[in-house]
């Protein structure tokens, strides 16, 4: 296959239930814009030949750089109102992969999860740990409220308010720096009017892609949930639960409710569904979300490719940020099914 017909990176900026039905089309158009905006950025490197282990990089970095999701700048806030990040890679050419979780000061988890994988002889690091091998990889640093928004700290505020006996609810976004020319924020005044509800919303990001060369990659990152006990860990950052990439199957990144996609192993359960049972993408994609995880009340979506270049963005619940861009065409964004 030529490179601009296999060449195909897919994005999630999380799922979640509708938080208005009069969310304005302008706010929708802005999800919309940051969304086609990353893919566009992102995707350039595919277009070009590079690898999916780049590009899913890339796009990951951009969407934790962009408040409108939870992860990086943006992220939501635990119950002690600090941030605790999370983040995974995957390789499918060999399967090596990293992960980094807890991270409080290192300004792009994506990159901690990366230098991982390619510079220590250990898939994860958490918390101190974490955060003194970034440090000794040389990667930017920032205080701990670069990641806090006002919009955020109301979250915290009103899900504390409202909680009575209920777990806490999952969240994502990401700000500032070298964004590509995607938007950052809404005004404040309208970041309430998010198309999903930010107090529901099942937040992570990811990407998942496939090369020129037939390589499949993985990542994914989050802010966490919003008011979550301290050193609660989801499934963002666990290999096979909220990332996996193997060339001789796909590539998935999921977002939901973490502790039921770690107990469905949901990322690699797709995989294994095509490499043992024969399913396709769209089989195994569709039994897993729409089937295995309602069974424990598993709420949430996933974004997959497989080594055909086949997508795949299933999610159960009223929507999920997504899209995909092929190598010299246009983004394809949307929201609601």
């Amino acid at each position: 296959m030529t490179q601009a017909a296999q060449a195909v990176l897919a994005i999630h900026g999380g799922a979640g239930a509708i938080a208005r039905a009069e969310a304005s089309d302008e706010v929708r158009a802005a999800y919309e814009t940051a969304l086609a905006g990353i893919l566009t950025n992102a995707g350039r490197i595919l277009e070009q030949g590079g690898s999916a282990l780049d590009a899913v990089t890339e796009a990951v970095r951009l969407l934790e750089e962009c408040p409108l999701f939870n992860a990086g700048h943006g992220a939501v806030l635990t119950s002690a109102a600090t941030h605790e990040l999370d983040a995974a890679i995957m390789d499918g050419r060999n399967l090596k992969s990293g992960a980094v979780a807890g991270l409080k000061t290192v300004r792009n988890p994506v990159l901690a999860a990366r230098a991982v994988m390619e510079h220590s002889q250990h898939v994860m690091f958490v918390a101190e740990g974490a955060e003194a091998f970034a440090q000794a990889q040389g990667l930017e640093r920032v205080a701990p409220d670069f990641f806090s928004t006002p919009l955020r700290r109301e979250q915290l505020e009103r899900v504390q308010r409202a909680e009575s006996g209920q777990t806490a609810l999952d969240h994502d976004t990401g700000s500032n720096g070298a964004s590509g020319g995607v938007p950052l924020s809404l005004p404040a005044d309208r970041q309430k009017d998010a198309p999903l509800d930010e107090d529901r919303k099942l937040g992570t990001v990811g990407a998942v892609a496939l090369d020129a060369h037939g390589n499949l990659a993985a990542a994914t990152s989050t802010g966490g949930m919003t008011n979550k006990q301290p050193g609660r860990v989801g499934d963002s950052p666990i290999i096979g639960a909220g990332c996996y990439a193997n060339n001789r199957t796909c590539a998935v990144s999921t977002t939901g409710t973490g502790e039921m996609f770690i107990r469905m192993v949901v990322a690699h359960d797709i995989s294994a569904r095509m490499e043992y049972a024969g399913a396709s993408l769209e089989e195994a994609a569709h039994t897993v979300v729409h089937e295995k995880l309602p069974q424990i009340d598993g709420r949430g979506g996933l974004v997959a490719i497989d080594a055909q270049g086949n997508v795949a963005m299933p999610f159960n619940t009223e929507g999920m940020y997504r899209g995909f861009i092929r190598a010299g065409q246009a983004p394809v964004v949307a929201i609601y099914a």
